[in-house]
């Protein structure tokens, strides 16, 4: 699945030792991710050239200092020799806004997103090869809890960086916190045998027009995989759905989902969309979706979306991009 390239070692024995990310930090067998607002640095201009990953010396040439503050560092793992970290900018060191009040352009975090270009990970993931893909969802997974949880849930109190940016720690209560993941679902809904078989896509009411893909859906608290499915179905489409069957998983950090990909069956066909998360619906023949594709009257979701890879998966074949 797109995004998923978990062949790096997380090493996650190695969160627990003293001053992991510093030492990392001067050893030139270290590699690193720079992230910024969840967007990743570039090798060069255009997400063609793919995701920077810089020696530490590089960092220093700016004047990021050795011992700065370890809660923008964070330890991804390490692989084939090389360690890899991640440096997450303020969100303040703004390429296009250096100059705002109290952001001081030579600041060298100001310096690094000036002068890189940056990109997200759905622009970037068409280009990069499976281990570059896993190793940028992670920094920008991780980056985005810890940019939520500067402050404990249970009381508000400030919150600490430990395990090498694997948990946070409460300082009032000395609670540990770790990084959430929300299990959504993500299902291609099928009825009928052979070339009469046919394909439920949607529309959801805030995308582009045009736009049609799988319907999906976050799980509720108390509730199995299967059960989020056929609830999800019948809430948004208003069809009944039978069986369930597993088709694969993939993170989505957007900033904190697991989508997990199933094929279900309907057992009713009749549509009634719930007009507020999905504003139409309809059943497409594998011809019919080609057509409809290949016209422009359907945009399917970008190659960077399990959705995609499912709903090629049932017509059997890739689909044309626009």
């Amino acid at each position: 699945m797109p995004l998923d390239g978990a062949v790096l070692d997380r090493a996650a024995h190695r969160r627990a030792e003293p001053d992991l990310v510093r030492t990392l930090r001067t050893d030139p067998a270290t590699r690193v991710v720079l992230v910024h607002r969840g967007r990743l640095a570039l090798a060069g201009a255009s997400p063609t050239d793919g995701v920077a990953l810089l020696d530490p010396a590089d960092l220093s040439d700016v004047g990021v200092a050795a011992d700065e503050d370890q809660a923008r560092w964070l330890f991804l793992g390490e692989g084939d020799g090389t360690t890899y970290v991640a440096l997450v900018l303020p969100d303040d060191a703004d390429a296009e806004e250096v100059d705002i009040e109290g952001v001081d352009a030579s600041d060298p975090f100001a310096v690094l997103a000036r002068e890189r270009s940056w990109s997200g990970l759905r622009e970037l993931v068409g280009g990069l090869d499976a281990p570059l893909a896993g190793l940028a969802t992670e920094a920008v997974a991780l980056a985005a809890w810890h940019a939520n949880h500067t402050r404990c849930p249970r009381c508000g109190g400030r919150t600490t960086v430990e395990n090498g940016g694997w948990t946070r720690r409460c300082v009032a209560q000395g609670v540990e916190l770790y990084p959430r993941t929300d299990p959504a679902v993500i299902m291609t809904v099928v009825h009928g045998e052979g070339d009469d078989e046919r394909l439920l896509l949607g529309h959801a009411a805030h995308w582009p027009e045009r736009r049609f893909s799988t319907l999906a859906g976050y799980v509720e608290p108390g509730e199995s995989l299967e059960s989020a499915v056929r609830r999800e179905v019948a809430e948004e489409a208003g069809v009944v759905v039978g069986e369930v069957a597993y088709r694969g998983s993939q993170p989505w950090p957007f900033p904190a989902s697991l989508m997990l990909g199933f094929a279900a069956r309907a057992l009713t066909t009749d549509l009634r969309v719930d007009g507020v998360e999905l504003t139409d619906a309809r059943w497409f023949t594998r011809p019919g979706l080609a057509a409809a594709v290949g016209s422009g009257e359907v945009l399917l979701p970008g190659r960077a979306s399990i959705a995609r890879s499912l709903v090629e998966d049932w017509f059997g074949d890739r689909l044309p991009d626009p």
